[in-house]
């Protein structure tokens, strides 16, 4: 199984829709589980307030939880769950293998944001609106944001990484990736990376999506067993 947790995270929800991930991943052999934590959209704002200043605490139990609720209802192999996401989502990822180590055996983050004193200081910076927003849904105490930002949990980490970036983001720049690679690394964590100077907030340039894809099945079929992009 691959969890897959959505990214915004806040008001974006899942729904019975055709979400291209997940039916390349389904074709490939995996059951996939999508979460509307606390934060999503959809369900009204009292439910939406649940997860401000709850990046990697309540939103991320939730998670946890529905992957428990996947195993206890036969529909995953516990020796075989990953966990992918794109943007929150990527930080959810890196956030389930800190937490809980034994739960997934791998991680992948696409295009995502790995340290929030840095998100946070970066909105300050930019507007007044975002400065506001930042403290409201992320939160503005600094020990809170340095403990629950992945990069400082690379030492808790111990399955394989697989993480990929574009040079033009402008949401969740390049940086976040190549601060969280070298954090794995100096960890001793197997990590794997791909950037493509010529994407931003998601990739569309149709090479480039096709070799991320191929990399994304082939990282998945090593460590949980799916197909892999030729199969």
């Amino acid at each position: 199984m691959v969890v897959m947790p959505h990214g915004g995270p806040y008001g974006v929800f899942d729904a019975w829709n055709y979400d291209r991930d997940v039916q390349l991943l389904a074709a490939a052999g995996y059951a996939v589980l999508q979460v509307n934590y606390r934060g999503s959209g959809n369900r009204g704002m009292a439910f939406q307030s649940l997860g401000a200043r709850q990046w990697g605490g309540t939103m991320q139990d939730d998670v946890t939880d529905a992957t428990r609720w996947a195993i206890d209802q036969g529909i995953a192999d516990p020796a075989r769950i990953c966990i992918h996401g794109g943007s929150y989502g990527a930080y959810a990822a890196l956030m389930g293998v800190a937490k809980e180590p034994g739960l997934y055996r791998c991680a992948s983050g696409y295009v995502g944001v790995y340290d929030l004193t840095v998100l946070h200081t970066g909105m300050e910076q930019q507007a007044r609106g975002l400065s506001n927003w930042s403290r409201r849904w992320v939160g503005d105490d600094a020990d809170r944001l340095a403990a629950n930002s992945p990069v400082g949990l690379a030492g808790s980490i111990s399955a394989p990484v697989l993480l990929a970036a574009g040079g033009q983001d402008e949401v969740a720049p390049q940086e976040h990736t190549r601060i969280m690679e070298r954090a794995l690394r100096a960890a001793g964590v197997p990590v794997e990376a791909l950037y493509y100077p010529n994407e931003g907030h998601g990739f569309y340039v149709d090479s480039n999506r096709m070799e991320y894809y191929s990399r994304l099945l082939a990282f998945l079929a090593t460590h949980i067993g799916g197909a892999d992009a030729t199969a």
